[in-house]
Parts: C-alpha cells; sequence; structure tokens
C-alpha cells in the first residue's frame, strides 16, 4: 500500500463508516476505505459527495488476522466499524495488534468491551497503543459528561441517560439485540451489578413533560470505563427513545427472547437476535437530519455534598459518531492521544477536545450546573 495512508477505515462500505468516512474527508485524511469486496466499497464511495476529488484508496480484504495485519502493516491507526463486533471483531483487534497500529471501533457492545479489556488491554498498553472500543456516540458522549462532572472534586457517583430520536442502522439493530439479551451491568459500591433482564424503567428526560419509558441497552458502556477507576463508586446508564412505540417493540422482543430462547447455548442466541434485527431494520436509513435526529445525554452527578447536572443537547448521533472516528485519526496523526492502552474515547482523547469537535460541527451544546 502506498504509504502516504495512515489510516485504514474497514468496513467502510456500512451506514457509519460512510459518515466516518466523509468526517476524514473534512480534515483532509487520506485513508483507506476496507472490506470484503472493492467493488462494493468502490460503489459506496462514489455516494459520498464529500469524497469527491479527496485522497482514499478501496481494498478488498479477507476477514482473517493474517491478511489484515498484512493490510495494516506500516499503518497508524484502524478504524472498525464491522459488527456485531463479538461475533467479527477479534481478527481485527489481533491484526492490529499484529501491526503495531492504535485501534478504534464503534462497538456498542458491553461484553465485547469486557472481553478486549481482560484479553487484550495489557498487550495494547504495553505497545503504548489506545485500545479504544465504543468510540462513537454509544458510550463516548456519555463519558465525555462525566468526565466533567468529575472534574468537581468529591463526585463519585453517575447517573446518566440517553435518549434519542435517531434512526437505527442494518448492523446496529443485530448489536443492540444481542447486547440487550447479553449480562448488562451497573456499578455499585465499586462493582459491577447486573441488570434483571428485559425490564423497563420509568425517566424523566430533561426538556420532555411526559415520563418515559428506558431500559439499560446492554448496561452501556460507561459502567466498563468506571470499573475501578478510584474516582467512581456508582454509575449506571439508562437509554430511552422519543418513539416509544419502538422502545416498547423492542421491550416486547426482549420479554419474548427470555421466554422463548433463554435456554438456547450462547451460539443458538447469536443466531436468534441476528434473525430479529435482520427483520427489524433490512435498508440503510437515509443520512440524518439535525431538525428530526435529536438526542440528548443527562449525567447526574453527586458526592457527599456536592452535586452536578451535565446535559449535553445535540443531533445527529451517527454523524456524531464519525465526527469521533476521524477526530480519533487526527489526533493519532499528530501525537496528540491523551493516554494509551484500554479507555473511552474521552479518556484517549480528551473529554473537552472530543465536545469542542462535536460543537464545532454544530451537533452539540451543553449546560453544567452546579446544584
Amino acid at each position: 500500500m502506498a504509504t502516504q495512508y495512515q489510516v485504514v477505515l474497514y468496513g467502510a462500505s456500512g451506514y457509519t463508516g460512510k459518515l466516518t468516512a466523509w468526517k476524514l474527508a473534512t480534515r483532509g485524511i487520506p485513508f483507506i476505505a476496507a472490506g470484503r469486496n472493492a467493488e462494493r466499497l468502490q460503489a459506496e464511495m462514489a455516494k459520498i459527495p464529500e469524497l469527491k476529488g479527496h485522497d482514499y484508496q478501496c481494498v478488498g480484504v479477507g476477514h482473517d488476522r493474517a491478511s489484515l495485519a498484512e493490510l495494516f502493516k506500516g499503518k497508524q491507526v484502524v478504524i472498525n466499524v464491522v459488527g456485531p463486533f463479538m461475533q467479527l471483531g477479534e481478527p481485527v483487534v489481533q491484526a492490529a495488534l499484529d501491526a503495531g497500529c492504535h485501534y478504534f471501533d464503534t462497538t456498542g457492545e458491553t461484553d465485547w468491551m469486557l472481553y478486549l479489556q481482560k484479553e487484550y488491554a495489557a498487550a495494547f498498553e504495553r505497545k503504548e497503543l489506545a485500545l479504544c472500543p465504543a468510540n462513537s456516540y454509544m458510550w463516548t458522549e456519555g463519558a465525555i459528561a462525566a468526565e466533567i462532572a468529575l472534574e468537581t472534586p468529591g463526585i463519585d457517583s453517575l447517573d446518566l441517560l440517553y435518549y434519542g430520536d435517531s434512526q437505527i442502522s442494518v448492523a446496529s439493530t443485530m448489536s443492540f439485540l444481542r447486547m440487550c439479551t447479553k449480562p448488562m451491568y451497573y456499578l455499585k459500591g465499586g462493582e459491577l451489578v447486573q441488570w434483571p433482564w428485559a425490564t423497563a424503567y420509568d425517566v424523566s428526560v430533561p426538556g420532555v413533560h411526559r415520563i418515559l419509558k428506558a431500559m439499560p441497552w446492554g448496561g452501556a458502556g460507561e459502567p466498563v470505563w468506571y470499573h475501578r477507576d478510584p474516582r467512581v463508586k456508582n454509575c449506571q446508564v439508562l437509554f430511552s427513545l422519543g418513539n416509544q412505540d419502538m422502545m416498547m417493540a423492542v421491550f416486547g422482543v426482549l420479554q419474548q427472547f427470555e421466554q422463548e430462547h433463554r435456554s438456547l447455548d450462547a451460539a443458538a442466541q447469536e443466531q436468534v437476535t441476528n434473525a430479529i434485527g435482520q427483520q427489524i431494520t433490512q435498508v440503510e436509513p437515509p443520512r440524518e437530519t439535525p431538525e428530526v435526529h435529536r438526542a440528548l445525554v443527562s449525567c447526574q452527578a453527586r458526592g457527599n455534598t456536592q452535586s452536578v447536572s451535565v446535559i449535553i443537547r445535540g443531533s445527529c448521533a451517527y454523524s456524531q459518531t464519525g465526527v469521533f472516528g476521524a477526530e480519533a485519526a487526527m489526533r493519532v496523526l499528530n501525537k496528540q492521544l491523551k493516554a494509551v492502552g484500554f479507555g473511552s474515547g474521552a479518556r484517549i482523547l480528551g473529554a473537552r477536545q472530543l465536545l469542542a469537535a462535536q460543537a464545532a460541527e454544530g451537533y452539540l451544546s451543553y449546560d453544567i450546573k452546579q446544584q
């Protein structure tokens, strides 16, 4: 491969991949768009108007450790957008480690995050490489809000809520269904505690008059990020949709899963959630519009006597994920990482820096209140 390409976007032809390609282009970052089918990659990249005249190359590659490592050799950063990640992600991580590349992905799957932490964190740390799963709207934006709250001395408990009117891509549907049927955790007293299966909770969303239903949605990444962090004793995260009919439909699917499929072995469960996901979302949605696809993250943080409220109001969650990926690439290339090893985008790239990057593109604003 030509040496000017230091960034590999793996899974570039998918919904989130194309958005990340767009954001790489706006930063002037040359990249390799990689996937199993070079012709499909070329066709999908041609659909992105922002790539006209931009320097990128489409490369077909086998989805195995050796082939990927050969592609990644001599590069600096891999952005992996191929999910479900617990099913497909390990060869990409192994290849990135073999090739000496920083690794970022867009997972929402907590079991994948915990697996990477257990199996690969130490190896990436030894090589001074970033291992950053979920460098995406979910679960980086909540970590940004949490880090801002933790700037106040004495804060040790984080109560987070994601809320949005987002569309859902094909890959995301399969990912969130599988992650909602796996053990989901919150932090209590510094320990991971499992949420009950298929349970919905009432929540009050800032700026919304109705009481809405929410779910743990895989347990979220923030309890993983803050497990064993001496600053944080308690952390829980819920997720709610403005489209409550869709929310309750998903809840019904999860209840049905408990009744009909919980007794299956792990491989059979994966087949079930893939099949259900493919039925729910069969085609990729169009690019988001800010007037419709709005989002909010609320972090209500407490200490013994301190209280901080951080509200991030924004739009276009998938486009924000593209920004997080492009910012990761830019900061690797500019040698601006805040940390290496396993961690959130907020830790590795900087919470305030990511907040500023999203705000500069018009995707969010935020309020911070000491209470």
